[in-house]
């Protein structure tokens, strides 16, 4: 396997497609790319904006250029040097009458050949939840009708624009007495029709359509017999599907789904036919040449994840790069027997936080932030928000569970109640500290049977004696212990276990913990554990020195497509923890300005405290570099942004409004209190702003600059999201998804190569640091492929400024070395090369042998002791070659 060299990921449709990307590859090419990462590239749903709720697994995007566009595309990557890495996804598919198999489920239900493929409970019938309220209400208004889909060939129930075929069993009802031949035809295939002819069930209905001429007739029948409530409300029942209420989902669902998203239907991929059938393009792609490696999205989600990766191995065969979107706890690595390179690596950005982070001010921030008790535990804080999730959000699963472990408890004497059962697995899930377990159809493995011995005893914390007994009951039925009569049952319950602890987990913390408790927004990332945030240097050096927590093919992530905000904007923030009495200050005066715009509603202040703290963070994180004063239209279309990111996170937090109840006065008034903080006529506040922000913003670029360049010389793969090689201020997704100017880009990169590195323009150096590293990494790809990580000892009055490390491989050894909490030096004089600050502080080699070293960046030579005033300068960030 050829491990790339660096990724950069490029979301493909809102405007970007093959053509497009094939533009690119030069300046790619030019940065230092060895892999182009493509979001899904497979059909997806009707104006999808990411692709991950696909139509056809079998088919590449028209839209963005079909078949031959990805070719296109492959062909300039390869007569480039480049690679191609693609992004799968597994774990579901839009549940959309535009996917063709799932169409075909809720046409024949069980009949269908693809009712398993769609991972749905049939023991009733599958739930619609398209109704915008409940199905009563809905029939009552008339708000359903009977049609002819002319389009597919058939007999639907229609609500709205959704056309809902009929099954062809129910033809006889709706047709039996209408008059003219058309009826009568279509009746009589209807009545000859089964699962296995569904293709040519449609193609008889269509000639009829063709021969028998105009349809008129029969749509005027079906629009009358639509005024008959009784009638259409027995056609509806005798679907293999039936109508609810979207909100209802939540309670009652007869499908798994892609967390609480009911337009993404889970696939049982782990059937051997099912992962043919998806899977069938995808290792064509492979096989062929034209695709390097894949990605896995979610692969949490699958049920057994193992099993199908060691498939997915077998057929790719060895040399396919295997990387899995997975979530690590701070102390958790891939299963050891996984057949993957690594991780797409989040796990780094929780590094970088412990190394950019004051952990002491930290403590400061504490006693400013308002609302203190919700931080204090963040555990605590952590498992209401995941027992909210699983008693409400996820209260579908949690039933169809409790009704599994109560049929294993069946035939047990003194069997757990299933209030027990209940109020057992909700504990158990909200104490869960990791996304999931991995056991397969026998039982838990070693390592996940310790996990849940951990676990146990603080799930017992909350219970008495019923609940202990209840835990006791499920501890022993996920291993595998409990003596039942079926088998498949307790697999079945495993399984299902472990496909809704990680849903819930991401639900409770990613989108709702990491919107109640604002700090320091810039911790509430994917990965980060905000709780334990800023750790030691030593911690980060162990973790890096470690294969199997940072193996070499795995990526390493500092911005994606999820990531909750911008890499530039989050390491700016970091600088908050150095000076959070400056902070605190400039917050309450920002408050005081502006303490008229907040609007005393019945259940409480709008914004309250809490929520002004989230806002100004967000501003001071996206406010852009290098600007002063803001034009007026500038400031607008930041507002914009703003406010759009603004109803996401107070819907995310679900404090006093949310996605399913949404309280629209509070959120009117939270987000006229954004708009105004951007008003150009707020000039005091802008001012005040843009002057308290300003050492913040130069902090900010250093952390940037060290974090970027760790990140390309760290053990691992350098991964790069769109328009990131610049300033990345951007928020929370649909914001980081915008269009990035491409040309602007390339113009830069070709300005920035004939420029030195300078200290007095760090603003322009991020995208060329990027590509003088890159292009050495291309030069070097044994030793940063396979080089051990090493430490190095820094010295001195200024060590706790300094991070240092080498990478080497025989005779070859590489130092780098960046600066960390430099708010100070930045306020004070702005001059972060003055050898004054760094006084005696000294780098020490980490091997005698190594005697000259040039430095990457200002081609100076240092051949006795590294002190870091020379070292840094001419630049704060240093790879000594």
């Amino acid at each position: 396997m050829k491990t790339p060299s660096a990724t950069y990921r490029l979301q493909f449709r809102n405007g970007m497609d093959f053509d497009r990307a094939v533009e690119l590859v030069p300046y790619l090419q030019r940065l230092g790319i060895s892999h182009l990462y493509a979001s899904p590239v497979f059909t997806a749903a009707p104006n999808s904006t990411h692709g991950y709720d696909v139509t056809d697994h079998n088919e590449i995007e028209p839209a963005l250029g079909g078949r031959s566009g990805l070719e296109r595309l492959v062909a300039a990557l390869k007569g480039a040097g480049m690679g191609l890495l693609l992004d799968i996804v597994p774990n579901h598919m839009a549940a959309s009458l535009e996917n063709a198999w799932w169409r075909d489920v809720v046409e024949w239900g069980r009949q269908s050949p693809y009712n398993r493929h769609f991972d749905i409970d049939w023991r009733e019938r599958l739930t619609l939840p398209v109704l915008g309220r409940p199905y009563q209400d809905v029939l009552t208004a008339g708000e359903l009708s009977l049609q002819l889909d002319r389009r597919h060939g058939g007999l639907s129930l229609a609500y709205f624009g959704n056309l809902l075929p009929l099954t062809p069993s129910s033809y006889g009802m709706v047709l039996s007495g209408l008059m003219g031949d058309l009826a009568a035809r279509m009746l009589a295939i209807a009545g000859q029709a089964s699962a296995e002819g569904c293709a040519a069930f449609h193609e008889e209905i269509g000639r009829a359509l063709a021969e028998i001429g105009p349809a008129l007739e029969l749509e005027q029948q079906l629009k009358n017999l639509s005024k008959d409530m009784r009638l259409l409300d027995a056609v509806h029942g005798l679907q293999p599907w039936c109508l609810i209420f979207w909100k209802d989902a939540r309670k009652h669902l007869s499908y798994r789904r892609f967390f609480e998203v009911t337009g993404l239907v889970g696939v049982r991929v782990e059937d051997p036919r099912v992962f043919d059938d998806v899977h069938r393009l995808t290792l064509e792609l492979v096989k062929s040449g034209l695709v390097d490696g894949l990605r896995i999205d979610h692969v949490d989600g699958l049920a057994d994840p193992a099993g199908y990766l060691d498939r997915l191995r077998l057929e790719g065969g060895p040399d396919m790069l295997l990387v899995v979107e997975k979530i690590l706890a701070r102390d958790e690595t891939l299963p050891p027997e996984w057949p993957v390179a690594g991780t797409t690596g989040y796990e780094f950005i929780a590094s970088m936080a412990d190394i950019l982070i004051e952990r002491k001010g930290l403590a400061g921030l504490h006693q400013a932030y308002p609302s203190p008790s919700r931080i204090r535990d963040f555990s605590k804080e952590i498992r209401t928000a995941k027992r909210q999730m699983v008693a409400d959000n996820f209260l579908t699963e949690l039933t169809a569970l409790v009704a599994l472990a109560q049929s294993a408890a069946g035939v047990m004497a003194a069997a757990p109640s299933s209030e027990a059962i209940r109020a057992a697995l909700i504990e158990l899930i909200a104490a869960f500290p990791v996304y999931r377990t991995y056991g397969t159809d026998e039982g838990l493995s070693g390592r996940d049977r310790e996990l849940l011995a951990r676990i146990m005893p603080d799930a017992r914390r909350s219970g008495g004696h019923d609940l202990v007994e209840a835990l006791s009951f499920i501890e022993r039925l996920l291993d595998g212990a409990v003596p039942v009569p079926d088998l498949a049952v307790a697999a079945n319950f495993r399984r299902r276990f472990q496909q809704l602890t990680g849903p819930v987990t991401a639900k409770a913390v990613e989108d709702t913990v990491f919107y109640r408790c604002n700090k320091l927004i810039a911790a509430n990332e994917v990965g980060c554990d905000p709780a334990t945030i800023g750790g030691s240097l030593e911690g980060v050096h162990r973790r890096f020195s470690m294969p199997h927590k940072f193996p070499p093919g795995g990526l390493l992530a500092t911005a994606t497509h999820d990531t909750k905000r911008g890499e530039d904007a989050r390491a700016r923030l970091y600088a908050l923890s150095e000076a959070p009495d400056l902070w605190a200050q400039a917050m309450a005066r920002w408050r005081s300005m502006h303490a008229g715009q907040v609007k005393q509603l019945a259940d409480g202040p709008a914004p309250e405290p809490d929520t002004e703290w989230l806002l100004y963070q967000s501003l001071a994180g996206i406010w852009p570099i290098g600007h002063e004063r803001l034009s007026s239209s500038d400031l607008g279309e930041l507002a914009r942004r703003f406010v759009i990111y603004v109803e996401k996170a107070l819907r995310e937090a679900k404090l006093r409004t949310d996605w399913a109840n949404v309280n629209e006065e509070y959120e009117s008034a939270v987000k006229q209190y954004a708009t105004r903080l951007l008003a150009p006529d707020n000039s005091s506040f802008l001012s005040d702003f843009a002057a308290t922000l300003r050492p913040f913003i130069s902090a900010g670029v250093v952390n940037s600059l060290a974090q970027t360049l760790v990140k390309m010389t760290a053990p691992g793969v350098p991964d790069f999201y769109q328009g990131a090689e610049t300033w990345d201020l951007n928020l929370v997704d649909p914001d980081n998804r915008r269009r990035v100017d491409f040309s602007a880009l390339d113009r830069q990169l070709f300005e920035a190569r004939s420029r030195p590195f300078d200290a007095n323009r760090l603003e322009a150096s991020k995208q060329a640091l990027i590509n003088t590293v890159l292009i050495f990494r291309a030069r070097h790809r044994e030793l940063f492929a396979r080089g051990s990580y090493v430490q190095v000892d820094v010295t001195g009055q200024r060590s706790g400024h300094l991070f240092a490390f080498a990478r080497r491989l025989g005779d070859q050894t590489v130092i780098v070395v960046v600066p960390r909490l430099m708010f100070w030096a930045c306020r004070n004089d702005g001059r972060l090369t003055d050898a004054a600050f760094w006084a005696d502080t000294e780098i020490h080699r980490p091997n005698a042998a190594c005697t000259e070293l040039k430095n990457l960046f200002t081609g100076s030579v240092s051949t006795g002791a590294l002190s870091a005033a020379s070292v840094l300068e001419r630049f704060p960030v240093a790879v000594l070659v």
